[in-house]
């Protein structure tokens, strides 16, 4: 079995159906493959979703049956800024949630499923661009 972490851009991508949203349903919809979000990602889409003017109820229902959430606690929080300081230096642009999420694929030990440049390069990383 396959673990995977799937972040803002790729759920955003799915839900549309555009074809890297058939990337990632390939991967998410498959039993042989285990899925997580991390629970930040949660606060971005309903960020994104409120802009774009989606059913928010009707993208949880969409997306809850298919995921488990990680999430986070203290000693997650701090190692994560840590990280995001550490990643900052070289990756300017890469938000804190971005970096909840790449923590979260590394503590599982998971590929992140991703087409946020951001992410570009990184051996955990799977691009669907």
């Amino acid at each position: 079995m396959s673990e995977y972490v799937i972040d803002a851009y790729a759920w955003i991508e799915y839900l549309d159906g555009t074809e890297k949203g058939k990337i990632v349903k390939e991967i998410i919809e498959s039993q042989e493959n285990k899925i997580y979000t991390n629970i930040i990602t949660i606060a971005e889409l309903a960020s994104i979703f409120t802009r774009k003017r989606y059913n928010l109820e009707e993208c949880k229902n969409s997306i809850f049956p298919l995921t488990n959430f990680y999430k986070i606690d203290v000693d997650f929080a701090e190692e994560a800024g840590k990280l995001h300081a550490e990643i900052k230096q070289e990756r300017k642009h890469i938000s804190m949630a971005d970096v909840m999420v790449l923590l979260t694929a590394r503590k599982l030990k998971a590929k992140l499923l991703t087409g946020d440049e951001d992410f570009r390069g990184l051996k955990e990383v799977i691009m669907i661009k």
